[in-house]
């Protein structure tokens, strides 16, 4: 299936930087007709592409920056990566996206970041990365998705027996993590029977700040009674897919932070390469396979400036539960700001742009360097 072209605004070119930890990545960069521009990095999340960060992408390289977003491993345009869901899953495990992204900064011709910044699963990514290597990224913004710190190191102590999906499912529930993790959910989204482009914009309105019943609160406890309080896209109801959880909530008309032709661009590269490579990522967190790579980690900290970012209408900084607390009181010892952002829901830097750059630029400029 061929390309098509980018919607992107005046200022933003795409690019293809191979040579990224056997990966050929797709880059959107701004800023870059200036040599020598420290560099930000934004990462994107589910579902989105580079192309999510479009509006934040100017307004930060006109403050003197090389903006660069890549379409992360399994997304998009970036090629290299098995995306098959019998696939080689390690090549998705929490380390070796962080050698994405120091392979990036390296082929991109710089040794450090100025910062890195994370929306959604690319908030992990950024906490990770920022955890390993403080040398490369030496300042942090994270969306969407607090980081309670790395995993604990287990001491062969069997941990107490809790099954959250037969708890969920005795209350007619599913957690879209484990639904996620089937390999029915690809061919459910894709195949969406309201069609792709509607799927796609009931998905991003559901989550967002116009749907207006996303009112949220902090969850108490790991627990079915809990989590059966967020909406049905975390949540779902147990025999129902994703297409139809979205579909009554798919709104009549395009709003203006997602138009039809941003929805159309989204449709065509998901219709082009499915979602199984982002799916992928879902299947690391269920499986567990490979939490020991960063049980090695137990213990530390973020230790450089941090922000985090968030709508103020987004349930998902609370699907964890005491995770946003545990960010801001110990995962980040130098955590300069805990903004909920008004008018968004998790869709922050797509949905209030101009309020999401004000922040990440009034963070940005306190860094030296």
């Amino acid at each position: 299936m061929s390309l098509s072209p980018i919607p992107l605004p005046h200022g933003i070119r795409s690019r293809m930087v191979p040579h990224v930890n056997g990966l050929t990545m797709h880059v959107l960069e701004a800023g870059h007709e200036t040599p020598g521009r420290p560099l930000l990095l934004l990462l994107h999340g589910f579902p989105e592409l580079a192309y999510s960060w479009r509006h934040v992408m100017r307004p930060l390289a006109a403050s003197g920056f090389h903006v660069v977003a890549p379409d992360l491993r399994g997304y998009g345009r970036t090629t290299g990566a098995d995306t098959r869901y019998d696939g080689d899953l390690a090549q998705f495990r929490q380390m070796n996206l962080t050698r994405d992204v120091v392979g990036l900064v390296h082929a991109l011709g710089h040794k450090r970041v100025h910062a890195l910044v994370g929306h959604d699963f690319g908030s992990p990514v950024a906490a990770h990365a920022t955890l390993v290597r403080p040398d490369i990224f030496p300042a942090v913004a994270l969306m969407s998705a607090p980081f309670s710190g790395p995993l604990a190191l287990r001491d062969g102590t069997p941990p107490p027996a809790q099954d959250i999906v037969a708890e969920l499912a005795s209350i007619g529930r599913k957690h879209y993590h484990w639904y996620y993790s089937t390999p029915e959910a690809n061919g459910d989204m894709t195949g969406a029977p309201q069609g792709l482009p509607a799927f796609i914009r009931g998905y991003y309105h559901h989550k967002s700040a116009d749907w207006a019943e996303n009112r949220p609160v902090p969850l108490t406890a790991w627990s079915a009674a809990e989590l059966a309080k967020l909406p049905t896209y975390y949540v779902m109801n147990l025999h129902e897919d994703m297409a139809q959880t979205v579909a009554p909530h798919t709104p009549p008309q395009y709003s203006p932070w997602l138009t039809e032709e941003d929805v159309g661009f989204y449709a065509g590269e998901y219709a082009r390469t499915g979602f199984q490579g982002g799916l992928n990522w879902y299947r690391i967190r269920t499986s567990k396979r490979f939490d020991a790579d960063m049980e090695a980690f137990t213990g530390r900290t973020i230790d450089v400036p941090s922000i985090f970012i968030a709508g103020a209408s987004d349930w998902g900084i609370h699907q964890s539960p005491g995770a946003l607390a545990r960010m801001n009181g110990t995962a980040c010892t130098d955590m300069r700001g805990v903004h909920l952002v008004e008018g968004a829901g998790h869709w922050v830097q797509q949905e209030q742009p101009e309020a999401t750059t004000r922040l990440l630029l009034d963070f940005i400029n306190t860094l030296p360097g």
